[in-house]
């Protein structure tokens, strides 16, 4: 049965006297001192069926512990194991069990366990000590959104058909190996697939890249024929591995159907597909196109980040789509009142939060002082109670792109690296996790 702390701790765990040892020591303190958290990451480790004897595994408070130092030194699951084996302080800070040095597979299927809500939940914790720290009080916020990448490449339509070719060829290689072959004829039209969507990257001219996309779109149909006909061969065999093929085949079948029908729409009818109904990826469908201004589209989560005056980050929501902003700055603010207990006295916000209806709403919930770094048709009077009020919100709303900049650099914000929806906030909420902690810390008296 997997155990939620390290019984026996080595006694020679020692932290370095470099910043970052002292920096692991004091969060390692902080969790000692919320070990009720340990119950979250249990539940979330054990998995249905698991009987209560065999081999033990990696306890929930080392679990917890390994995650915080992936995301804190923004290590592979390679190199993390790497440190727990070479490093004191890495070990000190892990409370692995003695004689313990899991692998990355371990660490990987461990670390991945833990929930989005279980990471949110800590984060609720760390701000809970900051406040009876006298650290964040919530009361001046500042509110802004941001953009982070699923793992994915760029899309294109000959490449979603690509990935839609070989995926396919794949299920039905298994299939074919799983049945022997028999009851089973198809082809294998990987390279004419390949070849076709290379020629439509280096084609020039629309008329010459549509006739390749018919020949394209017609191999993807033929081989997903062929996926429909194994499936319905494979419906009468019972096997376990067939039964998880066909897992496989649900999955992306659907997937394969849409993409070839917005192929149809978008290049040979010329019909605009709007961005909701758009699939950019077929390993991460659930990856939104995300466009700020006149910048580059991002094709992942649109994130919506308050911050207090200690940069700490107050809270955070990943959107589904690409709302306008204006459309979630309430939002923001109904969860800051559900979290803190009140309305901030005085909020910042970025000019594409301002309307008049938003104003007006801000100070209904106890805004007294709702400053927007563009006034956009807003009189300054109407906004907050004098000119320098209003410049020093306007100086302290830029203070959050520091934050932003800090955690797509150092805590791996910018680009998720895991798959999956549901992974792709766990990854989200740990980055959060340990830049506020790290920060909690930093700010934390001696």
């Amino acid at each position: 049965m997997r155990q939620e702390r390290t019984v026996q701790a080595s006694i020679f765990d020692v932290f370095a006297t470099h910043e970052i040892g002292r920096e692991l020591e004091a969060m390692s303190q902080w969790l000692d001192e919320h070990r009720d958290l340990l119950g979250l990451v249990a539940r979330d480790l054990v998995r249905v069926g698991v009987k209560a004897t065999g081999r033990q595994g990696l306890p929930a408070e080392a679990a917890l512990r390994c995650a915080l130092l992936k995301q804190y030194r923004q290590l592979s699951y390679q190199e993390l194991a790497f440190h727990l084996e070479d490093s004191a302080s890495f070990r000190a800070f892990a409370r692995l069990p003695w004689s313990w040095s899991p692998q990355k597979s371990v660490l990987q299927k461990t670390i991945s366990a833990i929930r989005s809500e279980t990471w949110e939940a800590i984060n609720r914790a760390i701000l809970s000590s900051a406040r009876q720290g006298r650290l964040e009080d919530g009361s001046v916020v500042r509110l802004d959104s941001t953009a982070t990448s699923a793992l994915m490449h760029e899309p294109s339509d000959s490449s979603l058909l690509w990935d839609a070719v070989r995926v396919m060829v794949r299920l039905l290689k298994r299939a074919d190996a799983l049945i022997g072959g028999v009851g089973l004829e198809w082809r294998d039209h990987c390279r004419a697939a390949k070849k076709r969507a290379r020629k439509i990257q280096f084609t020039r001219g629309r008329p010459n890249r549509v006739q390749l996309y018919r020949e394209l779109i017609a191999i993807a149909c033929a081989t997903l024929a062929y996926l429909k006909q194994a499936s319905e061969r494979l419906a009468v065999t019972s096997n376990p591995l067939i039964a998880l093929g066909q897992v496989q085949v649900r999955h992306y079948r659907p997937l394969v159907e849409r993409i070839i029908r917005q192929s149809e729409r978008r290049v040979l009818l010329g019909e605009p597909v709007p961005a909701g109904e758009k699939l950019v990826s077929l390993f991460e469908p659930h990856a939104d196109i995300i466009v700020k201004g006149n910048r580059d589209a991002e094709y992942g989560h649109k994130l919506n980040l308050t911050t207090g005056r200690s940069g700490m980050i107050l809270d955070l929501v990943i959107e589904a789509g690409n709302p306008a902003d204006s459309d979630r700055l309430l939002p923001m603010l109904a969860r800051h009142v559900g979290i803190w207990g009140q309305a901030p006295r005085q909020a910042a916000a970025d000019g594409g939060f301002a309307t008049r209806d938003n104003l007006t709403t801000a100070k209904t919930l106890g805004v007294r002082d709702m400053a927007f770094h563009k006034k956009a048709g807003l009189r300054i009077e109407d906004m907050v109670r004098s000119k320098w009020v209003y410049r020093k919100l306007r100086n302290f709303r830029a203070g959050i792109e520091a934050g932003i900049s800090c955690l797509k650099r150092a805590y791996g914000l910018a680009r998720c690296t895991w798959r999956g929806l549901d992974h792709f906030k766990a990854y989200i909420w740990s980055s959060v996790v340990a830049y506020n902690l790290v920060l909690f810390t930093r700010l934390k008296p001696a």
